[in-house]
């Protein structure tokens, strides 16, 4: 999300060294390049003021430690400045009331709210082990009821059946009705996108919010829209009360503009990050993980939680005991491992996550993307289980069956074979007595002081 944003502040903060004290004169020139990339990632121009300002009273003076260089020094006030202009904390849902508790969704055309309905619904009943209904309010978009319909049932929660000829107020009554009859915890509000400058429509959405009075207001909003995402929010809130915003399309927005104006426009907290299409792929906004990945220092507490929470564990153990065994890694371990990868949001999911990796992210991801890890599995898939199982057996009349089946050429056969020979190798030596004890001494280091995230999955895991 933050990629251009990464690259030009990690460039321009490298540039203060040598110095023994920071002061006006040598952060200047620093502080016009951390201007200048934040107006290029698009954040609103009083928040860029605000921010540079801030840095630099804080900045000023500051003694550096022997043990910190200059750059050191004022990349911490940066990041801590990141942190306050994007909330003191992570903000989670209020749900604290008489259930069902009321979740209204607003925001524009477009911005993802009824996909985000049913992302949000999902994590409150697997994370929070709630249940959930959901129900649309929008009577104007063609097939909008169906959709939450459709995507209810994938997620496995109650839907609330409504119809294009009701008055949304009726609608979202009769679901609550029905939620607290069935003693659900939570109920989810789909409505209709509007824009603010819609008078009709406004009205229409705060007569539904009086008449539900939801625990939580959230707005949704596309991340790509840069500082107008935060605009947008704000005339909303004046109408409305928000209590928080949902960032959707994060992963197509390089820029990261609408993720440090929102809270400083509207001063209402980012609850929520929509990183991907899937259902799963929405994440609690934490400012602090958030403005680590901004200054390219990684966010390994996530990476953790994500490992905890998508890895196959059985899988994983199995494979570890399996290896422990001094048994040989075959190609349906690789693939098994391609699919954990996957899962975890293949290569640049993983590397936008670990510290330092910048821009060697982008060069792995043109290596190994997602792509070339399809490419990969269906190869695999065009084995037959022996050959899965026996890599030695695949001669070149099998290459030439397997790339047939899989669409793909005898040279990408022949990589994954090569790569597979690789992996195979390292664990190998993982099986070593004490090798993976020592590498996981090594990876423990990378942890930061006081982490919480109870240490880094053993390598089996990951």
């Amino acid at each position: 999300m933050f990629e251009n944003l990464t690259d030009r502040l990690s460039g321009s903060l490298r540039k203060i060294s040598g110095q023994a004290r920071l002061t006006d004169d040598n952060i200047k020139a620093t502080l016009r390049e951390v201007r200048k990339a934040l107006l290029e990632a698009d954040v609103a121009l009083p928040v860029v003021k605000a921010f540079i300002e801030s840095v630099r009273k804080r900045a000023v003076g500051q003694e550096v430690r022997r043990s910190l260089t200059p750059g050191q020094v004022f990349v911490k006030v940066v990041q801590q400045e990141l942190e306050r202009v994007m909330g003191d904390g992570s903000e989670a849902l209020n749900l604290s009331t008489q259930p069902p508790a009321v979740i209204m969704m607003a925001g524009l055309q477009g911005a993802g709210k009824t996909t985000t309905v049913a992302k949000l619904a999902r994590q409150l009943k697997e994370r929070e082990k709630k249940s959930v209904m959901v129900v649309s309010a929008d009577v104007y978009r063609p097939a909008a009821i169906k959709q939450l319909e459709t995507l209810a049932g994938e997620v496995e929660v109650e839907f609330h059946p409504s119809s294009a000829d009701q008055d949304p107020v009726a609608i979202a009554e009769g679901a609550i009705d029905a939620a607290r009859k069935k003693h659900l915890d939570v109920v989810i509000v789909d409505t209709a996108g509007r824009l603010h400058v819609d008078e009709d429509m406004m009205s229409e959405i705060r007569r539904l919010h009086q008449a539900v009075n939801p625990i939580e207001t959230l707005f949704v909003v596309d991340a790509m829209t840069g500082q107008d995402a935060a605009n947008t929010a704000k005339a909303f809130n004046d109408a409305l009360a928000l209590t928080g915003v949902v960032l959707t399309k994060t992963d197509g927005d390089a820029r990261g503009g609408a993720a440090l104006s929102v809270r400083h426009i509207t001063g209402k907290p980012i609850k929520f990050l929509g990183v991907g299409e899937k259902s799963d792929a929405l994440e609690p906004f934490h400012p602090d993980r958030v403005a680590s990945r901004i200054l390219g220092m990684g966010d390994v507490l996530s990476l953790i939680e994500d490992a905890e929470r998508k890895l196959d564990q059985k899988k994983a153990e199995k494979l570890t005991k399996k290896i422990k065994k001094g048994k040989s890694f075959d190609l349906e371990d690789f693939r098994d491992q391609l699919q954990q990868m996957k899962n975890m949001g293949g290569v640049g999911g993983l590397l936008d996550k670990l510290p330092g990796m910048g821009q060697m992210a982008e060069v792995a991801q043109q290596q190994v993307n997602d792509k070339s890890m399809g490419q990969m599995e269906a190869i695999i898939c065009s084995m037959t289980p022996k050959e899965r199982r026996y890599p030695d057996t695949i001669n070149n009349s099998r290459k030439r069956r397997i790339a047939t089946g899989s669409g793909t050429q005898i040279q990408d056969v022949n990589r994954l074979l090569k790569q597979h020979k690789q992996m195979a190798k390292m664990m190998k030596k993982f099986s070593k007595k004490g090798a993976m004890a020592n590498m996981m001494r090594g990876m423990g280091g990378m942890m930061p002081p006081g982490g919480g995230g109870g240490g880094m999955p053993p390598f089996g895991r990951m």
